[in-house]
């Protein structure tokens, strides 16, 4: 105990691996007490991880059924920004699922170690809807839509699908695509395998998944550290500092103070096709 008001020359070195740890579906925002993973929601944490001088390493374990693109490939610039600027390695640890934008994100690792029971992949772009212009007939609802400019309404649901509406939805999601497997291929190189199921939105378990070259270990992270850094190696978990009162702030949460009484309503219906929709993602990988 006598040992942390020694001087740190004269204390024995033991590696202390920060953790950063993501879970959830990925999207910009989010409801009212629902946490996503977004780039405002995670910076701070890994800012903190990485600000680290004496840590080896930075460790980041992953649940996520994937969400948006434009986050996820955000939240991994930041990582490799943050690698590079500490000159520190990232080990990435899976969890139940790092498919979609969640293995976009693993992709940032310098090692991705995952459990055999992981599910990883799903590389590829997905949009999904629902139509409803058959059922406002037999209910009697006039649809009533007025834009400037011929495709402002472009794939409403509550009108009959355009060939020409599918085939520009279907161009912009190629082009996503590619820039997703441009950027598994940059960043696992020679690691990945000449499949041709590798990037059709193909999902895996863990032993497969290190055949084909989309993780480098199975395992845990504890295991994987002791044995990596030796046994007296630590992880410390990195969170949120806490505010005022003590308390924690949650990334991504929306608190509901000051709002209207009348608005509640409206925040649990948006909650509801939140909920929703979030476990329908979870649901695509069996979970």
């Amino acid at each position: 105990m006598m040992s942390r008001f020694l001087p740190a020359r004269f204390r024995k070195s033991v590696p202390i691996i920060p953790v950063v740890r993501m879970n959830g579906i990925i999207a910009a925002s989010g409801p009212p007490l629902q946490t996503t993973l977004s780039l405002a929601a995670v910076a701070p944490t890994l800012e903190r991880a990485f600000a680290v001088k004496q840590a080896p390493a930075v460790a980041i374990s992953i649940n996520s059924p994937g969400g948006s693109p434009v986050q996820s490939r955000l939240i991994y610039k930041r990582i490799r920004d943050l690698a590079a600027e500490k000159d520190k390695p990232v080990y990435v640890f899976t969890e139940d699922v790092a498919a979609s934008g969640g293995y976009m994100i693993a992709a940032a690792g310098d090692e991705i170690i995952a459990d055999p029971s992981s599910i990883i992949g799903s590389i590829g772009v997905i949009s999904a809807g629902f139509g409803f212009s058959e059922a406002i007939k037999k209910l009697g609802v006039e649809r009533r839509v007025y834009t400037a400019g011929q495709n402002k309404s472009t794939l409403d649901p509550f009108q009959p699908e355009k060939e020409e509406d599918i085939e520009r939805l279907k161009a912009i999601q190629l082009d996503m695509h590619e820039l997703f497997i441009g950027l598994v291929k940059r960043s696992r190189g020679d690691k990945l395998s000449d499949d041709p199921d590798l990037f059709t939105g193909r999902f895996w378990t863990g032993h497969p998944a290190k055949e084909l070259g989309l993780v480098d270990h199975i395992g845990d992270m504890r295991g994987f550290i002791k044995e990596r850094f030796g046994d007296k190696a630590q992880m410390r978990l990195v969170t949120m500092p806490r505010g005022l009162f003590g308390r924690r702030p949650q990334p991504g949460v929306t608190g509901l103070g000051g709002v209207d009484p009348s608005m509640l309503t409206s925040h649990a219906a948006s909650g509801l096709l939140s909920a929703l929709e979030e476990r329908a993602l979870w649901n695509r990988y069996g979970l």
